[in-house]
């Protein structure tokens, strides 16, 4: 359940820092205004939120492994939203992150 639960809070966090990302980038980049700006730096402040609800209590770590999320939810995104077409390439670094992401949050430790 742990495991389930940490997964379910990166997918959170991924969606409100990339989504964030992408409205403060429509505001700017796009000229859609600051209603887009601050709906996007409010989701960016959610996503700091949801990265403290990580079960594991490294601050260290959890970036760390976020980090392999935020790569591959970055390349979904630009898929699902804007049409991005990844290459073989985009799809292997993607695969390696999330490999990372594995090891580093999922791996046994000595308790």
């Amino acid at each position: 359940m742990t495991v389930v639960r940490s997964i379910v809070l990166f997918v959170l966090a991924a969606l409100a820092e990339i989504g964030g990302a992408w409205l403060v980038w429509q505001g700017v980049r796009e000229h859609r205004g600051i209603a887009w700006i601050g709906a996007g730096v409010l989701a960016l402040g959610v996503y700091g939120f949801v990265a403290t609800m990580q079960p594991d209590a490294h601050f260290g770590r959890i970036l760390a492994a976020y980090g392999g999320v935020f790569v591959a939810g970055s390349l979904m995104w630009g898929m699902v939203v804007d049409g991005f077409r990844p290459d073989r390439y985009d799809i292997a670094g993607a695969l390696i992150c999330l490999a990372g992401v594995a090891v580093i949050m999922y791996a046994p430790r000595p308790v």
